[in-house]
């Protein structure tokens, strides 16, 4: 599951993150929101966890480069561990290429102070910053997300089918994890299935739901090969 932010605005109802986390960003107040979505989240999968043992879920949450650049991540995810009582295996902190770039020698000390917590770390929106090869090597990562551009065309256009099929191979060869983002068709799950793609995470499955609604979905009649979803 990913954990997204909602604000639900007194007089312009339910706002979807684009309309205010950049906002956020600029003014810095996406730090302690950063730190108040990771707290909900690491609880309720804690929550989830105890009273279904035997199907257990892990959670993703974002990471906003204001957030690294801070440098209060590790605490925050320390807090929200302890509290909550989540296995830090089941928590992955998804960061942006253009963060990770924004400063390499910081960032790797950052990133391996958070892998030491024993969490995964993931580069969400792979192929849309700048691509360098050169962060994969330096830095303790567990997931690459192939962004929903590529996604779009997998199965389709075979220059978007030839972009994701490299990024899964050099998911592969690296040990990590491939996650394809936006997946919305059955036809391009089956491209990805075929291109041997890890996970999938899209509306194919289900759209954004409030976490109260999400144990119905979670039933075992509804289990899928490949299944990641927007919480």
């Amino acid at each position: 599951m990913e954990a997204l932010a909602r604000w639900e605005h007194p007089t312009r109802g339910l706002l979807n993150p684009i309309d205010f986390i950049p906002i956020a960003e600029e003014t810095g107040l996406v730090v302690p929101l950063g730190s108040i979505m990771l707290e909900r989240a690491c609880h309720d999968i804690a929550e989830w966890n105890k009273e279904h043992p035997g199907r257990p879920l892990g959670v993703s949450v974002n990471v906003s480069p204001r957030q690294l650049a801070a440098g209060g991540v590790p605490g925050a995810v320390t807090a929200a561990l302890t509290v909550s009582g989540l296995d830090p295996a089941r928590l992955c902190l998804e960061i942006t290429e253009t963060a990770l770039l924004d400063d390499l020698a910081s960032n790797a000390l950052r990133l391996r102070t958070l892998k030491d917590l024993g969490i995964s770390l993931a580069v969400d929106d792979f192929g849309t910053g700048y691509s360098s090869l050169l962060y994969l090597k330096q830095f303790p990562l567990d997931v690459l997300k192939i962004d929903r551009l590529f996604t779009a065309g997998v199965g389709l256009n075979e220059d978007d089918t030839a972009i994701v099929g490299a990024v899964i191979g050099l998911a592969e060869t690296l040990g990590l994890t491939s996650v394809a983002e936006g997946v919305e068709t059955s036809e391009q799950l089956a491209a990805l299935v075929d291109l041997r793609c890890d996970h999938g995470q899209g509306f194919h499955w289900k759209g954004p739901v409030p976490f109260a609604d999400l144990q119905d979905w979670m039933q075992p009649s509804r289990a899928t090969r490949m299944a990641a979803t927007p919480v």
